[in-house]
């Protein structure tokens, strides 16, 4: 006998289905209007940002000064001072020794501009001085043409610089601020919240708090790895500005992406203006084996351990942040999928069925008749 589908059953799937894309379909617009607005705030939701971020880092010495007797705002002073310091001086550690050494790293570029030329002058290529100086001149005259684009990017780099150093100062006032008041800030939500609002939000700040705290430590650590393994490479290849460039190799690993390439680049164009072209390509090999280490080991390992997220996610979550927003995005990505992570456990505990105690398998096995 052939059965048949139930016409009752099959309405109440229909509706069912609908239902659940209509909500789904407002959920997605909410979460498009909230982009938006983040999107027309974001010279202010930026700077906060950082300074939640540079707070994670100050505020465990913040808070055993504050346990030691401390006033809040004094201990918030000296930390930002402290942070302040230890800021500027990183990087007089990465400019003076370069400053120092300016003279021989340009000698070292005319040396191996002047080898280059001599390389592609000799065979294979065979290349004569009157076509480099031809290709010179063209390059020259492209340049001279585009002036007014290359116009255009100087003063649209230097806007950026100056608005770096806008939210750079923004984000330290805010985590003076943060250092100072942030205890009081969780009771004074409580209170203005209404009803249940009262205990669910302080307790998920909380929580997305902690893990904020846990995103900014493991990055730390894998840029120390980064930092300590690069370091030691160049150390042995005997490459001139060892510290500064594994100091510029942790600094840069907060910077996902354009952070390791931009140190990348500046370790092996020092290795080639100062040992030749053969250090350069090891140093190459050495970077680009510890950026394969850190991108698919130690990144995932550690903040999955931190944050509670599997390795999957997280370089999901580093790609899709990538592909939406660029460099912020890479840097944003995997905080925001923990927090989200954060949010969606919290809400799975609310929703949890109740367990009675006294009742288990055993219990309801023995209670229905034979």
């Amino acid at each position: 006998m052939t059965a048949t589908l139930s016409s009752t059953k099959a309405r109440a799937a229909l509706r069912t289905s609908a239902r659940a894309s209509a909500e789904l379909l407002l959920i997605f617009l909410m979460l498009a209007v909230a982009l938006w607005l983040l999107g027309r705030m974001w010279s202010v939701v930026w700077p906060l940002v950082v300074g939640l971020l540079l707070t994670t880092l100050t505020w465990p010495p913040t808070r055993f000064l504050r346990r030691h007797g401390w006033k809040p705002a004094l201990a918030a002073s000296v930390v930002t001072v402290l942070f302040l310091l230890i800021a500027l001086g990183v990087v007089a550690l990465i400019a003076v020794p370069v400053a120092s050494q300016s003279g021989e790293l340009t000698d070292g570029v005319v040396e191996g501009v002047q080898k280059l030329r001599e390389w592609a002058a000799g065979p294979p290529l065979n290349i004569g001085d009157a076509q480099i100086n031809k290709a010179f001149d063209t390059a020259v005259s492209r340049a001279q043409d585009g002036l007014g684009s290359m116009v255009g990017t100087v003063v649209t780099g230097v806007s950026t610089v100056v608005s770096g150093l806008v939210t750079a100062v923004l984000a330290l006032f805010l985590m003076f601020f943060f250092l100072k008041d942030g205890p009081r800030f969780l009771p004074w939500l409580a209170r203005q919240l209404p009803g249940r609002l009262a205990t669910d939000v302080p307790v998920v700040a909380e929580r997305g708090w902690d893990t904020l705290g846990a995103f900014v430590r493991s990055q730390a650590l894998v840029g120390l790895l980064d930092a300590v393994l690069i370091g030691l490479g160049l150390w042995v290849l005997g490459v001139p500005l060892v510290l500064p460039l594994a100091v510029l190799t942790f600094v840069t690993a907060f910077v996902p992406i354009i952070g390791a390439l931009f140190a990348g680049l500046v370790a092996v164009l020092i290795a080639l203006v100062s040992n030749g072209l053969t250090d350069a390509l090891i140093v190459l090999a050495i970077i680009v084996v510890v950026q394969q280490l850190e991108g698919n080991v130690f990144q995932p390992m550690i903040q999955s351990r931190g944050l509670g997220l599997h390795a999957a996610v997280v370089l999901l979550a580093v790609t899709l942040g990538g592909s939406l927003a660029g460099i912020v995005g890479s840097l944003l990505a995997v905080p925001i999928a923990a927090l989200i992570a954060v949010v969606w456990n919290y809400v799975r505990e609310q929703l949890r069925e109740p367990s009675y105690a006294g009742t288990d398998e055993t219990d309801a096995g023995a209670a229905v008749p034979s």
